[in-house]
């Protein structure tokens, strides 16, 4: 059932708004050099690797600096990134991974390969469900970059505080996977 909603939404969100999409493009393309989307390696289901698709926020090669992004105006977010993030706009496109299969619209966030080979058997528990554009975890921690900033190690705050308890979050939601926990979860990432 949440695999059919998650491809009737997904399409729904790729024709509703696609007159934002276009203009986000446009607005991509001529803001800074580079192509529109940015494509990296996440890990899914099954512990199996995808190509996410978001809006590019970043120059190019930026990533190659540091995974992580630390506070709201890091030197490496384009101007039109900046917005894009603070609203999270540059997420829009992952509705194609969810149309794929790839994703669905709840579930834990997927992340690189690098911090998923630093989970504990327990915490690999995630990678038994399809990775989602939100969850519990987003919420909770919509302002991670924030509380990046402000350390003086922010890897290591990622590694060690961060990611285990957006992990435990996520155990809840595959524990509890429901109709109700589902829309919930997606209600109040929009009007949070």
């Amino acid at each position: 059932m949440l695999r059919f909603l998650d491809a009737l939404f997904s399409i729904l969100g790729l024709i509703i708004l696609s007159p934002i999409f276009f203009i986000l493009c446009f607005w991509v393309m001529f803001d800074s050099a580079g192509p529109i989307f940015y494509i990296q390696k996440r890990v899914g289901l099954n512990g199996k690797e995808f190509n996410l698709f978001k809006f590019r926020s970043m120059r190019v090669n930026a990533d190659k600096l540091g995974l992580l992004t630390v506070g709201g105006r890091d030197s490496r977010i384009t101007n039109s990134g900046y917005i894009l993030r603070k609203y999270k706009l540059d997420e829009l496109p992952q509705l194609l991974n969810v149309l794929k299969g790839e994703m669905s619209l709840v579930g834990p966030r997927p992340e690189v390969r690098k911090y998923v080979d630093l989970y504990t058997s327990d915490q690999r528990q995630v990678l038994q469900v399809r990775p989602g554009i939100t969850d519990e975890a987003s919420i909770k921690y919509k302002n991670e970059n924030n509380l990046l900033a402000i350390s003086e190690n922010p890897e290591r705050t990622y590694i060690e505080e961060i990611m285990p308890a957006k992990l435990e979050l996520n155990k809840k939601f595959i524990q509890n996977p429901s109709l109700v926990n589902y829309f919930s979860i997606i209600l109040r990432t929009i009007f949070n």
